[in-house]
Order: structure tokens, then sequence, then C-alpha cells
């Protein structure tokens, strides 16, 4: 059986949708059938602002709704340090902790020819130019501990040596909350185990 031509473009729309499927694409559309038009309406009006609300920071490359965004505006905020990440949903997760007061920079990805990704592809050479702008004392890697991650990280390390004066971090990694030691991969416990702090 065929949907309608309406039903069947929706379905087809939402299957351009990171992760999502037919199936779910499907039951999407659906579920949209059966809500008031007042919230359609709504829920097509916030898709149409998105991209004349929403700007990228020309300085860190996050989204927000002014240029540049309230972090980089925020003269309260560090511009010696630089907290390095892949992606805009990143800066989100860190914010939650309230732990870094800092800048941001993000890349757009990590490197993976797998996915055409190249360092090319990347923000680093705006990265380099905050660097020699002398304002950066340290720059913290803040990407994700996979292969993507780990091998954009090397590339950064070895880019920024060529800059001695700059300290480079990264975040510690080992056993989450609530691990259990039986059950944790061989990586985040070498991690955790050179990550060891003195009690």
């Amino acid at each position: 059986m065929n949907y309608p031509k309406s039903i069947q473009n929706l379905i087809d729309q939402f299957t351009k949708l990171p992760g999502i499927g037919p199936k779910t694409a499907e039951r999407l559309v659906f579920y949209l059938l059966y809500q008031p038009q007042r919230e359609l309406f709504q829920f097509g009006e916030a898709i149409e602002h998105l991209k004349n609300s929403a700007k990228q920071c020309q300085k860190c490359f996050n989204f927000a709704e002014s240029d540049p965004c309230h972090i980089c505006a925020n003269s309260k905020r560090s511009s010696s340090q630089v907290c390095i990440v892949a992606k805009p949903q990143d800066i989100q997760a860190i914010e939650k902790t309230g732990a870094y007061q800092g800048l941001y920079h993000v890349l757009g990805g990590n490197i993976n020819p797998i996915e055409n990704h190249y360092p090319e592809n990347l923000r680093i050479k705006e990265l380099i130019t905050k660097v020699q702008s002398g304002t950066v004392n340290e720059i913290i890697l803040a990407l994700n501990p996979d292969l993507p991650g780990e091998t954009t990280s090397l590339y950064l390390i070895k880019t920024l040596k060529q800059y001695p004066q700059i300290k480079i971090t990264r975040l510690a990694r080992g056993l989450p909350m609530g691990a259990d030691l039986e059950y944790a991969d061989e990586i985040t416990l070498d991690n955790a185990f050179k990550n060891r702090q003195l009690l």
C-alpha cells in the first residue's frame, strides 16, 4: 500500500535526518498527524526560524543568537585557555559542569579518513591563528576517547608543538562513577591507571 503523497514526502524528509530510518520516520509522521493544527504550526515555525535566528560565532564557531556568542563576549572568561571540542554540543556538556571558565574552539568534527574528514576540513587554521595571537597560554583537548578523537588529538599535539609557549593538556580519562571493574575495557582501565591521583 502506498501512502498519500503528502505523507510519503514527509517520511522521505525525516529519513534524511541522521539516525532516522524509514520506520522511525513513519512513526514520527503519524504522530504529527494526530497533533492539533496549532502545535504543527509551532513546530513548523521553529524549523523555519532555526536558520534565521541561529548564528555561528566567528570566534569559537559555536551556534548562538549573537556573534560573538555569550561565552566569547563574557569578559569574565579567561582568554588564556582554549578548550578544543569537535562539535557545538560538546560545549553544552562542559558548561553544565560549571568547572571551566575559559573559551572554546569548535573544530567541526574529527579526522576520520573513512568518512572523508581530513585536517583541511577542520578549523585547524583558525586555531593556529588564535595561538599566534599571543593571548593563549593553554590548549585543552576535549575530544572523544575513540579512534577519530585520538587521531585528531595526536595531529593537534604534533601541530601545536611548534609553539613551545603553549601548554597542551587533555581531559583525564578513566573509570566513570558507578562502573564495575569487571566490565571495563582495557583502554579505560589503562587510562584509569595512568591518570590515578595521589591521595
